[in-house]
């Protein structure tokens, strides 16, 4: 297991301890947990950028029937250009 350090305001610390002592878990707990779902939001969000720039290179784009369903079904309406 590898450590990091990292800086953070003295706000940040101050929640970071109450919220430690309030779910009676360590910081070090904490901080890794939110990490781990950051990066793992991160990644996600990375790898569907560039899945979906790679189907906009290819051409593979919705046509407008295909993006009028769409906003159709969320009851919305958008005006065609």
């Amino acid at each position: 297991m590898s450590t990091v350090t990292a800086r953070v305001s003295d706000e940040t610390a101050s929640r970071l301890d109450a919220l430690a002592k309030a779910t009676n878990r360590s910081k070090s707990f904490l901080v890794a947990s939110a990490l781990e779902r950051f990066l793992e939001e991160q990644s996600w969000q990375i790898a569907q950028t560039i899945d979906s720039l790679e189907q906009a290179d290819n051409g593979e784009f919705a046509t407008s029937s295909e993006v009028q369903d769409a906003f159709d079904k969320w009851g919305l309406k958008v005006e065609a250009d």
